[in-house]
């Protein structure tokens, strides 16, 4: 039995982040390991050191002070991020709050493994060495679970030299999509396995035992938009015409809240949105785990597109990717292929 220590993203206020966090430590448990996450909350100091040695764009910012300022105006916003918290107390274990790479290595010597992913930890539009496991002792046993890089194309060269070396001193790789292991192929010249996103390592059956149905709602269809575009309205306009269902949207950004002839269901836990998806007729959405969560509960998805796809910065290959190996196997073969590799990974 192996002591892993997991970091991935958890305080994003993103359900899918936070369901994705639960399921990998879940299903490690289940193989006999003992697990927890790093509560990784980088401090603005290591923020700002990171945007500038890696050579993030400064937009990141300002994407970010938009995300804070809905955060700020939305008590419904407070909310999620207050129950994410409660999530991660009742459901899973964390470490000691990190605030920087020093705290990491300093938590990090207690375990016998050190894991990443999922998620985009590995777009390099924001890299991050932490979540490249860069820190800490380098003899330590270091494993990546279906990490995600989000986009299509390599990145620049200063990061391909950067992300190499960080490789280097991982004993096993795997990714989430197959863009991602083609860019690693050009990068590290090693082609990782494609393994799927760890909110598929568990049943149906096991996601509900997990989650909460919303009370008093007449039939409906789910929206639940991360990005934000006026045509996803004209389409939910659309859908509520032509189904005669009525929308109930999950509020992320600001477009979202100012839907006032909507329904909104404002302030929901990770436990609500399963819910949500599982009591749903359909669901509309752009994001990636909308889409696998309405898989997995057997919901026909409108799915939208967030990105251009001559963006070179479009994450549309997660749900390419993902839509690609439905069509080829499934969710019980993406399921069974994934706890096998982390179940070889870890018993050696």
């Amino acid at each position: 039995m192996s002591r892993v220590g997991v970091l991935s993203f958890l305080h994003n206020g993103n359900y899918g982040s936070s369901l994705q966090a639960f399921a990998l430590q879940q299903v490690i448990r289940k193989l006999g390991h003992e697990c927890e996450h790093l509560d990784y909350r980088p401090d603005l100091a290591e923020k700002c050191r990171n945007l500038i040695l890696c050579g993030n764009s400064p937009k990141l910012v300002l994407e970010g002070r938009r995300k804070h300022q809905v955060r700020a105006e939305q008590a419904g916003m407070q909310e999620k991020y207050r129950r994410i918290g409660e999530f991660y107390e009742r459901r899973m274990l964390l470490s000691p709050p990190c605030r920087n790479r020093r705290e990491l290595a300093e938590v990090s010597r207690q375990y016998d493994v050190l894991m990443c992913g999922s998620d985009q930890i590995w777009n390099p539009v924001w890299m991050n060495p932490a979540y490249f496991l860069a820190f800490g002792d380098p003899e330590k046993r270091r494993i990546a679970y279906a990490p995600s890089l989000g986009v299509q194309r390599p990145p620049a060269r200063r990061k391909q030299r950067r992300i190499r070396r960080m490789l280097s001193l991982f004993d096993a790789v795997s990714v989430r999509e197959e863009e991602g292991a083609r860019i690693l192929v050009s990068v590290t010249g090693n082609r990782p396995p494609v393994l799927p996103d760890p909110v598929c390592l568990l049943s149906r059956e096991e996601w509900e035992t997990v989650m909460t149905r919303p009370e008093n709602h007449s039939a409906y269809f789910l929206c639940y938009f991360i990005g934000e575009n006026p045509a996803y309205w004209d389409r939910v306009r659309e859908i509520q015409k032509r189904t005669g269902l009525s929308p109930l949207v999950i509020p992320v950004t600001g477009e979202a809240y100012g839907q006032t002839e909507f329904e909104l269901l404002d302030g929901a836990g990770p436990e609500e949105f399963l819910g949500a998806v599982d009591g749903a007729e359909m669901i509309c959405t752009d994001s990636f785990h909308g889409l696998v969560f309405g898989t997995i509960f057997e919901k026909k998805a409108d799915l939208l597109r967030r990105y251009r796809e001559e963006d070179p910065e479009s994450k549309n290959s997660r749900v390419d990717h993902f839509l690609r190996e439905i069509r080829r196997g499934g969710l019980e073969s993406m399921r069974a292929e994934g706890i096998s590799w982390l179940e070889q990974q870890l018993a050696e």
